[in-house]
């Protein structure tokens, strides 16, 4: 398979033109909402996540494309993030009404996170300094507010008060049982991913002690070297609570350390690090790739078969590294079964649409939103470019 032809067709073909027909010509950024009807709701709120995340995507694809269309996508979503600023706080809200009004003023660490990589992307693109600055200032204040002596913390307040973290530990074990994770491994794989783009972006030296230091947390505390899988909810000492695998973000975790390894350490300390993610990614396969995609996840002993989109994107992406650094020919067999599956059945053949959000375990789709605050062009756009940039013509 001509794996840059393919992921190039379906980055050009189908994602982009999704995602700039959101474009909001009135109010600014990109619109919030679509449901499974395709029914696209103006007036929905527009998420810090999201226009972030539009943000990465637009300035990445111009830095691969060159396309002046995308750049200008990119500028209008750098122009609408100035909406979640809190100029007299710091940091980013949740949210903003569909004008550009805060709405949710909460600061999350993961938004802050995700507004430094979308911030640190379209710097790379442009060469703004003033987008630099901007994730430079997020860092430091994640770095100086948002953390403990043992890692990174989660909800705030506007004024930096914490809150709950009911946002990123929704999980139904943990609901049941009346548990709030107060740390995540959901939130330290993107502070440390964005970190590593912040790193790339600036070269601050600061910023390459900070990822050194999280890439040490995750491989000593995150990283359960027994059951060779990432604990994913944690209480404030940082001891797991939920007997949980996420397939998803194990297979995404193994390519992002080794790209974060490789950007802050040196080339023999990269071997450690490198072993366990080889280890995480095949393990994941064996564990969990039934019928040509990957599971969703297992709690205490239990799989989901939910075929989610972004697991499927990150899956190839990991597979695609795991190749890379094996040279195993059996892994392109498996690239090939996942790209069929999400060619088949996880685009949306409809006019105007994308991706659907998941599959049942019988294969239908689910009646989930196309578009809303965590359904959005980062992994599956990150999938193609990934491919095009990691795989041959051939």
């Amino acid at each position: 398979m001509n794996w840059k032809h393919e992921a190039a067709k379906h980055l050009t073909g189908n994602l982009i033109p999704f995602w700039e027909g959101l474009r909001d010509e009135r109010y600014g950024g990109y619109y919030g909402y679509m449901d499974f009807d395709l029914t696209l709701d103006k007036q929905s709120p527009k998420g810090c996540i999201l226009n972030s995340r539009i943000l990465w995507f637009f300035s990445r694809a111009y830095g691969a494309l060159g396309e002046a269309h995308l750049l200008e996508h990119a500028r209008h979503a750098y122009g609408f993030m100035d909406k979640f600023w809190d100029h007299e706080q710091g940091g980013v809200y949740w949210s903003c009404a569909y004008d550009g009004t805060p709405l949710d003023t909460m600061k999350h660490t993961y938004a802050q996170s995700f507004a430094i990589y979308g911030l640190s992307a379209y710097a790379m693109a442009t060469g703004e300094r003033e987008a630099l600055q901007k994730a430079t200032a997020l860092y430091e204040q994640i770095e100086s507010r948002m953390t403990d002596p043992l890692g990174y913390l989660e909800a705030f307040d506007r004024t930096f008060h914490p809150l709950d973290n009911a946002k990123l530990s929704d999980n139904p074990k943990l609901m049941a049982r009346g548990l709030v994770a107060e740390k995540t491994m959901n939130t330290m794989l993107h502070v440390m991913e964005a970190y590593t783009a912040l790193y790339e972006a600036g070269g601050d030296a600061r910023v390459r002690q900070s990822l050194r230091k999280l890439l040490g947390t995750i491989s000593e505390q995150v990283y359960n070297r027994q059951k060779n899988r990432l604990e994913v909810f944690f209480d404030a000492q940082l001891h797991s609570i939920c007997d949980m695998q996420s397939y998803g973000h194990d297979i995404e975790a193994s390519w992002l350390i080794d790209l974060a390894a490789k950007a802050v350490m040196e080339p023999e300390a990269r071997s450690e690090p490198s072993l366990w993610t080889t280890q995480l990614a095949q393990g994941v396969l064996q564990r969990a790739f039934h019928n040509g995609s990957l599971l969703n996840e297992n709690t205490e002993g239990e799989d989901d078969p939910t075929r989610i989109w972004w697991v499927q994107a990150e899956t190839m992406v990991g597979m695609a590294n795991l190749w890379q650094k094996t040279g195993d020919k059996s892994i392109i067999d498996q690239m090939e079964q996942e790209w069929q599956f999400i060619q088949q059945q996880l685009v949306d053949p409809r006019e105007g649409s994308e991706w659907y959000w998941c599959l049942s375990e019988q294969g239908e789709p689910e009646h989930k939103p196309i578009v809303e605050p965590w359904k959005c062009p980062y992994h599956n756009g990150r999938m193609c470019l990934e491919l095009m940039a990691r795989m041959p013509s051939c």
